[in-house]
């Protein structure tokens, strides 16, 4: 049985470490929350293992990765609060160990990928860091047809994470050495890395930029199309989460596409005065894709209330 201290303990690891995420977490029900706390605790044990202040070396990292993965698994005895609790919820909530043993390899994958020529190579990475995490908060939902839910929880949790790497294209130059823009992308529109690490922005990279926005917001609206299939009392909180994620985009475009000069961030007045507004629309109508067509700032292009300020080159979905 998971504890108050485990609970806690999950609980401040997100708190401090992803502000977006616990923003949305707080109105999930408490059946949901608790859990979710814990899973967000075990990511970002596995992510500070390879991205951590000090790492240690490749070998090591692989080791402790493997100690992790089989930990979570139930494979080995543990006293790590956060390891044991997240063992006992994937045992409760029959979390497949399947998308526990994917992430775990996407974070190896960080220790010696630091660049990716496609975007097929970028995906298959993300559906380990990102879209399996979307698996895996959907068995703690229970949605009661889970077939139908999944491809579309795959889908944002994608887009989640692909808006977090155009957000902090800066960033992950600086921290980590790492660029997550395809390199394919960039020849495309004439951008070398070099100009990337010399944090030179121009009309190419404004183009890269629009480019990979399109391909996000594609996934955004495929994946708040299955929002409706998860449990009534979970789909506000998996919506606004999506309209928060998305509008790092609508902060994108109001500094002219510049992730290089610095990281944009989503402030705490622009999220509640986003939270009352998708609060508001969805008392209005319960229906998650014409609340996110009313409230982000994806453009759908046939949606009069639709607040994207995104220009007509914007909206063509691109995967």
């Amino acid at each position: 049985m998971v504890d108050d201290d485990q609970i806690a303990k999950s609980k401040r690891i997100q708190q401090r470490t992803g502000k977006t995420f616990h923003f949305a977490t707080r109105v999930l029900p408490e059946r949901v929350r608790e859990p979710t706390y814990i899973l967000y605790a075990f990511f970002r044990v596995a992510d500070e293992i390879v991205d951590g202040a000090e790492t240690a070396p490749p070998d090591e990292q692989r080791r402790e990765l493997d100690r992790l993965r089989d930990a979570a698994l139930g494979r080995i005895e543990t006293d790590d609060p956060v390891l044991s609790a997240f063992a006992e919820m994937c045992d409760e909530h029959g979390i497949a160990d399947e998308d526990v043993v994917t992430f775990i390899d996407a974070m190896r994958s960080d220790i010696d990928t630091e660049r990716y020529e496609t975007y097929e190579q970028l995906e298959a990475y993300m559906d380990g860091s990102a879209s399996a995490v979307g698996r895996m908060m959907t068995a703690v939902m229970e949605p009661e047809e889970p077939e139908a839910a999944l491809p579309h929880a795959t889908a944002l949790g994608e887009a989640f994470q692909l808006s977090n790497f155009l957000r902090d294209v800066r960033e992950d130059i600086v921290d980590l050495d790492r660029v997550y823009l395809p390199q394919e992308t960039l020849r495309e529109y004439g951008v070398t890395e070099e100009q990337l690490k010399r944090f030179e922005f121009d009309e190419h990279v404004e183009s890269v930029m629009r480019h990979e926005l399109r391909r996000a917001e594609s996934l955004y609206k495929e994946g708040v199309a299955g929002i409706k299939y998860l449990p009534e009392d979970c789909q506000f909180a998996v919506l606004l989460a999506a309209v928060l994620y998305a509008e790092h985009h609508a902060v994108i475009r109001e500094r002219g596409f510049d992730t290089l000069s610095e990281t944009p961030e989503l402030g705490t007045l622009r999220k509640v005065k986003l939270f009352a507004q998708t609060r508001w629309a969805w008392f209005r109508c319960k229906d998650p894709e014409t609340v996110f067509r009313r409230v982000s700032c994806v453009a759908y292009g046939d949606s009069e209330t639709n607040r994207s300020g995104a220009g007509h080159g914007d909206r063509l979905p691109a995967r």
